[in-house]
């Protein structure tokens, strides 16, 4: 009963099922009820297109609400956003919040970009 935890929950359950409509309607509740976890599960779901019409403009909304939540996996997509879109600075910049949040991907993300010359040792320290 209103319970975000819970409905984000049992929408992974039902996403592990396949059942993504299903998933997408207890994360979306669970979204609304301010959980960002859900949120982060909304936009990989509006990514794929599963559960839902492919978005990229709301699993972009989706994935910053979860990322200005604290979410560190959050922060890892929109750093691969950025990337792809040309944006190495910011992508950096997202990589590095994750990695500050305990994200071993943003970590191992931020040492391939030192090696590429996008991260200097102040930072990747």
């Amino acid at each position: 009963a209103n319970d975000p935890v819970a409905m984000c929950g049992e929408g992974f359950l039902q996403y592990q099922k396949g059942d993504y409509s299903s998933a997408f309607e207890y994360s979306k509740k669970a979204a609304e009820l301010g959980y960002v976890g859900a949120h982060f599960r909304l936009g990989l779901m509006y990514l794929d297109g599963q559960g839902v019409e492919k978005d990229e403009k709301k699993s972009i909304h989706h994935t910053e609400v979860a990322a200005i939540g604290g979410h560190p996996d959050a922060r890892c997509n929109l750093a691969y956003y950025e990337e792809r879109n040309g944006d190495m600075k910011r992508a950096v910049r997202h990589l590095i919040i994750a990695a500050t949040q305990g994200s071993d991907e943003s970590i191992k993300s931020l040492m391939d970009l030192f090696k590429e010359g996008y991260v200097s040792k102040d930072d990747l320290a």
